[in-house]
């Protein structure tokens, strides 16, 4: 089934109601939060003598962190990825938690001038908050695993070049620890305050305070379905327009659907023919190999993309820009709610911690960027100006995302922006985007779990204890579970290298690849620039920005059809975004799947859906994960496999090859 996603209440997507009542005493309103969401969610009480530091939480978090660290990272490089999210773990650890309770001896003893005991009480809600934050650390925040490692990746298996242990392990390390730096700087703006509220964090809060083992637990949440209505039509009807109907960008000459770089002739680009000795573009061999294509799929979707990007700005800006400003100021202006006076009962994270951990990160990094320059390429100067960017954006996204649930992506801004100052060198592009879009997509995240402690009420010094230990602990094994399989299994990630039936495909990684070399090795202008094929792909970005525009004027001018405004663009047009590495295969998987048990079964059969529907999901999980692992540690290393039509190949010439007439590429039927 996947990696679980829940979906905030439905009101969370509706502007939060803040207008008192003026039945109720003011007393009484300052003793409730002015978003009625959390007033609906949130419980007003707080047991600060529930125990926190437990031998539960530690043994149970430190395992979850390294056990989902270790599989998604393993997971990453194969050819259908699996992503096992904090949720599995939040389903897995409430009986295990319990058990514990039950079992383990209540005998107390001093260690260090205070007494613990193994076993403190019953298993608390506390607890399993922070076990859960472990495991979100475990699974980078929803990512899988430590943006950074596609660095490493792309270094080893697909340019063919070195990079030492020391430095891809202070590269990862420090780009997911940056963000930390930001988000203390801004935890007093938009945690703190009550009309910051993070609508998502309140679907985690309902996980939480209900008893998973009931059936009222699943009543609360649905698995995300994502509306399959613009992915149906790009893949089933724009796509084959473009490639059969119009022959776009002579589309014929590539496969249909691709994330390879290809010759004009249809060959798969030979990129390390022109990268030179100093790992940057060759100039004198690229113009001898000629232009890169992309498929007619790969390049829509990046047009796609684009306009993504314009459309989430001005979506946001129309539809929320009221709120947002709203909130902002009353968020400044407002008195404390009850969850801020209840946290005044803990101890504060002082703020030279984030000072120091910002000041000593951006020094290793420095040091990293001057000292080890050979091998990540980024001048100093870059990452000053990377972490600049990072810095002016991580309080408007975090604001955005607070009050609207929306996160706009920036990472094809950072990339363009490196692209076309500093050109012909891929790593340095790739880092930069790390340093600055990465930093601040964590630092969101950690804001994010710290109004979830906020709410929770979890001591803040633990919360960013445990959030820093699982970093720095998943960021670790990842890297080394990397470095594992980069040096242990003969040409990961080349699929034309690799046996048919090698599962070692990477396509993460590609896309990855593939990004450093357009917007990092080539550079932007030669891309979607005049120098480039792909110059009409910018116009993506005018109709990404004008269609929220089309649509907040239709509902200005038809306030009574309430449908429009529940339009929302850039969700539609981000339907293709995990595409590629992901592949029709996977998002028909999907929706099968999720026709199946939240349509039929949830209609039919509801008692069942809600008693095993998330069990059977996180078991699924775990099930594929622990047989990928015994298959490669019992097969795999004798270079065994399981042979099977599904892992023959696509079963169909037209999936990987061209359709013109003349271009000949071996392995696949000639026209």
């Amino acid at each position: 089934m996947g990696s679980l996603g829940v979906e905030a209440p439905p009101a969370a997507s509706a502007a939060a109601k803040t207008v008192p009542d003026p039945e109720k005493p003011e007393e009484e309103e300052e003793e409730v939060s002015p978003i009625e969401q959390v007033r609906l969610t949130v419980l007003n009480d707080d047991d600060p003598t529930m125990p926190v530091w437990t031998f539960r939480m530690w043994f149970l978090g430190l395992i979850s962190c390294a056990l989902l660290s270790f599989l998604n990272q393993f997971f990453a490089y194969r050819t259908e990825p699996l992503v096992i999210s904090q949720i599995t773990v939040l389903v897995a650890t409430l009986p295990i938690g319990r058990f514990m309770a039950a079992v383990l001896p209540t005998t107390k003893f001093r260690l260090g001038g205070r007494e613990v005991s193994l076993n403190p009480g019953p298993f608390n809600m506390k607890e399993h908050v922070l076990i859960s934050i472990f495991a979100n650390a475990g699974s980078a925040f929803g990512s899988g695993s430590a943006y950074a490692v596609g660095i490493i990746n792309i270094i080893k298996a697909f340019y063919g070049r070195s990079i030492s242990f020391a430095a891809g392990w202070l590269l990862i390390i420090t780009t997911q620890v940056l963000g930390y730096g930001w988000a203390g700087l801004l935890r007093k703006y938009v945690v703190e305050p009550a009309h910051m509220w993070w609508p998502s964090t309140l679907v985690q809060v309902s996980l939480f305070r209900f008893d998973i083992s009931t059936p009222s637990f699943f009543s609360l949440i649905s698995l995300v379905a994502e509306n399959p209505t613009c992915y149906a039509l790009v893949i089933y009807l724009v796509m084959p327009i473009a490639y059969w109907g119009f022959n776009l960008y002579s589309a014929n000459k590539f496969p249909i659907f691709s994330s390879h770089l290809f010759t004009s002739q249809g060959q798969v680009y030979n990129i390390k023919k022109i990268v030179n000795d100093k790992f940057e573009l060759d100039m004198p061999a690229y113009e001898q190999e000629g232009r890169i294509h992309l498929s007619m799929f790969f390049a829509l979707t990046y047009g796609f993309g684009f306009a993504t990007i314009a459309s989430t700005l001005t979506h946001v800006a129309l539809f929320y820009g009221r709120e947002i400003y709203e909130r902002y100021k009353a968020s400044h202006n407002g008195k404390e709610d009850i969850h801020t006076r209840l946290m005044k009962k803990y101890k504060d994270i002082p703020s030279w911690w984030f000072h120091l951990l910002l000041l000593i990160t951006l020094l290793v990094s420095l040091a990293l960027c001057i000292f080890m320059k050979d091998q990540i390429q980024m001048p100093w100067w870059g990452l000053i100006f990377s972490s600049i960017l990072a810095f002016v954006f991580t309080l408007p996204i975090s604001v955005i995302t607070a009050t609207t649930n929306q996160t706009p992506g920036l990472n094809i801004i950072t990339e363009y922006i490196m692209g076309l100052i500093y050109p012909g060198r891929p790593i340095a592009n790739v880092c930069f985007k790390t340093y600055g879009y990465m930093s601040m997509a964590q630092a969101v995240s950690f804001l994010n779990d710290f109004k979830l402690g906020h709410y929770m009420k979890i001591p803040p010094r633990s919360m960013f204890l445990v959030q820093f230990i699982g970093t720095i602990l998943a960021g670790t094994i990842n890297i080394a579970v990397a470095w594992w399989l980069l040096t242990s299994i003969n040409n990961i990630c080349q699929d034309q290298l690799l046996p048919p039936d090698s599962p070692w495909t990477c396509p993460g990684d590609r896309v990855f690849f593939d990004a450093s070399v357009i917007w990092g090795l080539v550079g932007p202008k030669r891309i979607f620039g005049s120098a480039g094929n792909y110059s009409a792909m910018n116009w993506f970005f005018l109709g990404g920005a004008l269609g929220p525009v089309i649509l907040w004027l239709l509902h200005r001018a038809f306030p009574k059809q309430t449908w429009i405004q529940l339009i929302n663009l850039p969700v539609l047009l981000g339907a293709i975004g995990m595409m590629p590495p992901a592949t029709p295969l996977n998002y028909n998987a999907w929706v099968i799947v999720g026709t199946i048990f939240n349509f039929f079964v949830f209609r039919y059969r509801k008692r069942w859906w809600q008693r095993y529907n998330y069990i059977l999901s996180a078991a699924l999980d775990a099930g594929v994960a622990f047989m990928g692992v015994l298959l490669y540690f019992s097969l795999g290393l004798e270079n065994k496999s399981v042979d099977w039509w599904g892992t023959a190949g696509e079963h169909c010439d037209l999936a990987a090859c061209p359709t013109a007439k003349g271009i000949a590429v071996e392995g696949c039927p000639a026209f």
